[in-house]
């Protein structure tokens, strides 16, 4: 007779992977949908709000090159360019995103509240801080910068273009983890405000908090979204976070001040043999 063992990780949780605008910084995801449409304009293309949006998570050319293939933009593009657009004109507009998005993202990087005082509490768990972000690194770098002096830096950051591929694959988070020396995948936790973020975990094992209510899927600062009345705040935010749980989040929760609690869940089932 032949005994068949499983092998399984019980805890504790070691890191958190946490995305940035949305999760950390830029309550409402305000700088890149503003750069994105800045982008198209300047190309005699109107692109709506919700359609620069939309494909929100992926690496900014791959962004780009999302918002050039929905029906309505294609349509508008080839009417103002005379054919449709083509990964020469995703390189173009990408060119011009670019600079534009280091200006604004200066302007919109603050910390979101309670995300000093939560990494603070995870590090005093022992746990790391990790993150991945669809910014490439030139971005970045503004944005660590604004974010560190308001309190937040995390142990390790990688960003868009430092894998051969990027969201959703599960690449830089597995890259951030190694950078930290952490194992099994199912002790990290990847954290982020989109469908992709959520795909990113997922599809690196690990298990997955989406974030309703900073993030793009609601898509508001924290002054226009506190300024709501109760009963549209609440619509917005359970519409988002149904997305984020239909996306295969093992959790939601409104921001990231809102995760300790899921912490100590997650570790009770790692406790009981339960993988993500």
């Amino acid at each position: 007779m032949s005994l068949t063992y499983t092998r399984r990780y019980t805890g504790p949780l070691k890191a958190v992977v946490l995305d940035w605008a949305g999760t950390t910084v830029d309550h409402g995801c305000m700088a890149p949908a503003e750069t994105f449409i800045a982008a198209f304009a300047a190309n005699g293309v109107e692109i709506t709000t919700p359609e620069a949006r939309e494909p929100m998570g992926l690496p900014k050319w791959r962004h780009i090159q999302a918002i050039t293939q929905m029906a309505r933009v294609a349509a508008a593009w080839t009417r103002r360019h005379g054919e449709a657009p083509t990964d020469a004109d995703v390189d173009a507009l990408y060119a011009r995103f670019l600079p534009l998005q280091i200006e604004t993202v200066a302007r919109h990087s603050d910390v979101i509240a309670g995300v000093v005082e939560t990494v603070a509490q995870l590090r005093g768990r022992g746990m790391k801080i990790a993150s991945t972000t669809g910014y490439p690194r030139e971005v970045m770098e503004v944005v660590a910068r604004v974010a560190k002096d308001q309190g937040y830096a995390p142990d390790v950051m990688v960003c868009a273009g430092d894998t051969p591929a990027g969201r959703p694959g599960p690449f830089m988070a597995l890259k951030a983890l190694v950078e930290l020396s952490i194992s099994p995948v199912e002790s990290a936790v990847k954290i982020g405000d989109t469908v992709v973020d959520v795909e990113e975990g997922l599809n690196g094992g690990m298990w997955t908090i989406g974030l309703s209510a900073s993030g793009n899927e609601v898509g508001l600062t924290a002054a226009q979204y506190a300024a709501l009345p109760g009963a549209e705040r609440e619509r917005l935010t359970v519409a988002a976070a149904d997305k984020l749980a239909r996306a295969g989040a093992h959790y939601v929760v409104n921001r990231l001040a809102d995760i300790p609690p899921v912490i100590e869940a997650i570790e009770a089932r790692l406790a009981r043999g339960e993988k993500p």
